[in-house]
């Protein structure tokens, strides 16, 4: 955990170590003077117990309380998680543009200080909350759920999650999410998924974003998609430009096929 941006306030301390050691005990003095005082040895060797608790134990329950509300409410839940400035935000923004034609979305987005992020995906049908987390370095489930609580998300099929910029701490946090998202970008090197193994091993899928500037940065997509497979050889490979919009139907698609069946909702009774 780290212990500068918070994290450690909001997850606390799960393992504890305790010391039992048995007194010494004093072996009586002798009768005869000529024998001096001797200490005995202690009565038992000292004996260290370790006690256990998840570090995430709390951050896990809430999790599971937003995953059954998702799958209680027929929606795809997404966590997209980067480093800042690999696109999230524009990927989503044009991702509510065109597949929330047909699909209504809902966004909940975290970022340590403004709004800046929310008001460039407001629309006036996407439902969207921003989180602003302070001094911690990712999104925990709890601060999730504040936010399902500020939405309407009855009509909503796909939540997006967008996560704070950070490669780090966002990998151990479960949000409830059913696809975690990993964006890599070609204004990043290559070697990325080396330097951060777990976040791309968690992802379900990983998407190669901006690659209409690859050629002009001598970026090697090749390469970086062999590192991401080396990496998370389960994850889905897509590569993307939420400018040009090569890619993107693509992406569509994958949402498409991970929606839930949808749930009726019951009609109000008059």
């Amino acid at each position: 955990m780290c212990l500068e941006c918070g994290c450690s306030q909001s997850v606390p301390f799960g393992v504890k170590v305790l010391s039992v050691i048995a007194p010494r005990l004093l072996q009586p003095r002798p009768s005869a003077p000529a024998a001096p005082a001797t200490v005995a040895p202690p009565a038992t060797a000292p004996q260290s117990l370790e006690v256990h608790t998840s570090l995430l134990a709390k951050n896990d329950a809430a999790a599971e309380r937003n995953r059954s509300f998702f799958r209680q409410h027929g929606q795809l839940a997404l966590n997209l998680v980067s480093s800042p400035g690999a696109g999230k935000t524009t990927l989503l923004a044009r991702t509510v543009d065109e597949f929330g034609r047909t699909e209504r979305c809902a966004v909940i987005v975290g970022d340590l200080e403004t709004d800046n992020d929310a008001r460039r995906l407001h629309r006036p049908h996407v439902p969207v909350a921003q989180i602003t987390t302070g001094t911690a370095c990712h999104l925990d489930a709890e601060m999730v759920a504040r936010g399902m609580a500020a939405l309407d998300l009855a009509a909503a099929r796909v939540v997006f999650i967008e996560n704070v910029g950070n490669l780090v701490c966002p990998a151990s946090f479960d949000l409830g999410e059913a696809v975690r998202v990993v964006l890599l970008s070609a204004t990043e090197g290559e070697d990325k998924p080396l330097k951060y193994p777990p976040i791309f091993k968690s992802a379900h899928v990983v998407l190669l974003t901006k690659i209409d500037v690859a050629g002009v940065l001598g970026f090697d997509c090749a390469a970086a998609a062999d590192n991401i497979r080396r990496v998370a050889p389960q994850a889905r490979l897509l590569q993307v430009s939420a400018r040009s919009g090569e890619g993107m139907e693509e992406w569509y698609q994958f949402l498409r096929s991970h929606l839930p069946p949808a749930v009726a909702v019951a009609a109000p009774t008059r």
